[in-house]
Order: C-alpha cells, then structure tokens, then sequence
C-alpha cells in the first residue's frame, strides 16, 4: 500500500454569531482579520478559518487531517501541497512514525521547525493515522498506546470584559453540567479579578475555573495576578507571559500555588525539552492541530517523564482536530482535561456526518475507526476560500 494523493482544502466558515461580550471599540479591522489595539496579541479572523488534507493510497484507502490554521490557511495549504506531498508520496502510510520524521528533517536546517510547516505537517500526520484506523477498522487510540482515559473531561471556553456578561455566560455552561470553564480574559489586574470573582459567584465552588490572559503580563504582575486568583480557587493561570520566555514563565510557577498552564506554540519535543527541564509549566498544552498525533504523542510521553498533566489546546481548531485531541488525551497516561469551545461545536463540524459528541461535560471515547469523524467531501469543496 502505498501514498497516491495528498490534497489540502483552505476553507472558511462564518461564525454563527458575534462575541457580545467583547469591546469592539479595542480592536482594528485588518479586512479578513482584526487585533487588538490595546495589548499585543494575536491576529484573529473574522470568520472561522483552516486548512484541512486528504490523504489516499493506491488501495483506496483515505484519511482526513486538519493542520490547524486559524489565519492565513491558503499559505499552510500551499506547503502541504508543495513539500509535505513531495515527501509522502509513494511512501507506505504505516510508516508514519518514518514520514513525520523525514518531513521535519526536510527543513530543520533551513530554520523551519516551528510555525506554518510543521502545522502543515501535523494535518498530513493525522490524515496517516486517520487512514490506517479505516484501513484496520481501529480508533487510533488503540494504535498509539491504547486507552487509558475513557472519559475525556473538557472545559468549555469563554471570552469578554464585562464581569456580568461573562458571569450569565459562566452559569449557562454550568447549567448544561460544564465541570470546568476557561475564561479568555485581559486588561488591568483589578478587572480581570473582578470578572473572575463575579464568575466565582454565579458558578459556585464546585465548577473549576482556569484563566488565559494570552501572554500579556509581564513577570511580576502575574505572579500578583495569579495569587489575587488563588484567592478563587482558580486551577491554572495560562500563558501569563511572553510566548518566548521560557524563564519567565518559570519564575511565574515558582511562586505561585495554583498551576501554571502554557505552551500551545510549542509544536515539538525539541521545543517542550528546554521548557520541562526549566519548569516552565505545571500543565502542558500542546495543540495537536499543530503538533499532528504522532509528535503530539511524543510529547505527551516527554511530559509522563516530567510528571507533568497534558491537556491539550483546542482553540479555534475545527472538529479534526478536535478528534486528534480526543485520541492523543486517550492514550496519554497524565491527561488532564481537553479544551472545548462549546458555542462554536456544530458550526466547526459542519462538513462532517458524523463526529464526537459531547455528553455532560466530557467526550466518551469509542471505538470508531481513525478519528471517529466521517468527512463530507463534498460540502468540504464547498467551503473552499476561492
């Protein structure tokens, strides 16, 4: 059996609503796009954006993978047509282990082991492992370890800076027996603790809270931030500062008691090895729309050797890469809980028969083959960017 086809689709989705508890008035319109003008993150789109692959052998046999693209996804399309295909093809899909290696290889001395490639790289990796769960009737959990989690718990996700807003939202969730929410949150110390003691407030004690504030806070007003949040029994404080200080974030973890969660630009073990050996982080967040499931796996393992959690970063990942996640959390003995955006659920599965659902705050795991997503090719081709 050999790789005959590899093909990428960059498709576009319009949101079935707006964030209403978001200020427009802090963001500037960049067309398909906007950002923040009061702190420095990152570019977000408009409209719900990513790049999805197909792979197919010689026998028929096909698998469907999601290189997670939450902008720009005609540009990681491009490189999984160019390279990733010009190294797969021809090749036997069981050696995935073999491909992901050699594609990496391909461009690490050019200075590419990070950003677009290696996101191109991970659809193609999980179309492999998708294509060999229908070609042996296997879920890939069985095929990457096995399952040690049944069950696999998710938070849902929430974002805004109005404390009222935000705490209705926080209730609704708990009231469809969400266990956990994350709030997306940045602005002064003083507001974004206000908006978690309201949250705290409406949801009770009993629902775990974690906070992201996406890498806008210097050392020092985190570690003030994160023991205020302590106060609230707050889980983790994520990504407080920036993406690139490894010794800052922990410095963070040092002083705080509550854990320290980070890590979703963080595509390979060679970049998670220096954060581990620092203790950078309480709990790992690798993206496995980013990372692909065979080095998503790998650094799941890296974690086990650290004695540090995993739970995986969803973001603004569709519902391939949301199944990467459910099947990496499965076969990783120190999951901890996967990210979920619950508002978005059927519109970011909208090309797919059939998925996994959410039950009570948690996915079951099943014994469906590949990723348990049954892809609609058709409807895929019509969401195509032109």
């Amino acid at each position: 059996m050999k790789i005959t086809k590899v093909d990428a689709f960059p498709i576009r989705i319009a949101p079935p609503l707006r964030d209403v508890n978001r200020q427009v008035d802090t963001l500037r319109d960049y067309g398909e796009y906007v950002m923040a003008t009061d702190s420095w993150t990152s570019l977000y789109p408009k409209n719900f954006e990513t790049c999805l692959v197909r792979v197919e052998t010689d026998e028929g046999h096909v698998g469907w993978g999601e290189s997670f693209s939450p902008v720009s996804s005609c540009a990681t399309a491009r490189i999984v047509e160019d390279l990733c295909r010009t190294v797969v093809l021809g090749h036997d899909p069981h050696d995935v282990g073999y491909l992901w290696y050699r594609s990496y290889s391909a461009m690490r001395e050019r200075g590419h082991g990070s950003g677009f490639y290696v996101d191109a790289m991970s659809g193609v990796d999980q179309a492999i492992w998708d294509l060999l769960g229908h070609h042996h009737g296997l879920p890939v959990h069985k095929m990457i370890g096995g399952c040690y989690n049944k069950k696999i718990r998710v938070y849902a996700g929430i974002g805004g800076d109005d404390p009222a807003k935000m705490a209705a939202t926080a209730a609704k969730l708990a009231d469809l027996k969400y266990t956990a929410i994350k709030m997306h949150i940045r602005g002064e110390n003083k507001q974004l603790i206000d908006i978690v003691s309201s949250v705290r407030s409406a949801i009770g004690d009993d629902i775990d809270i974690m906070v992201d504030v996406h890498t806008t806070k210097d050392v020092s007003a985190a570690i003030t931030l994160g023991r205020a949040f302590e106060d609230y029994g707050v889980q983790w404080l994520e990504a407080p500062v920036a993406a690139e200080d490894a010794d800052g974030h922990a410095k963070v973890a040092q002083a705080l008691d509550m854990q320290v969660a980070s890590g979703e630009w963080l595509r390979t073990t060679y970049e998670w090895k220096q954060w581990l050996e620092k203790g950078s982080v309480d709990c790992a967040m690798p993206d496995i729309g980013r990372t692909g499931i065979s080095e998503g796996m790998r650094i799941s393992q890296l974690c086990d050797v650290f004695n540090i959690p995993v739970s995986p970063h969803v973001g603004a990942g569709f519902i391939l890469a949301v199944a990467a996640g459910i099947q990496v959390s499965a076969a990783s003995p120190r999951f901890q809980i996967l990210e979920h955006m619950h508002a978005y659920e059927k519109t970011k599965a909208v090309f797919a028969t059939k998925y996994p659902k959410l039950v009570d705050g948690h996915f079951e795991v099943s014994d469906a083959p590949g990723l348990g997503v049954m892809v609609d090719e058709k409807r895929v081709k019509s969401l195509l960017i032109e």
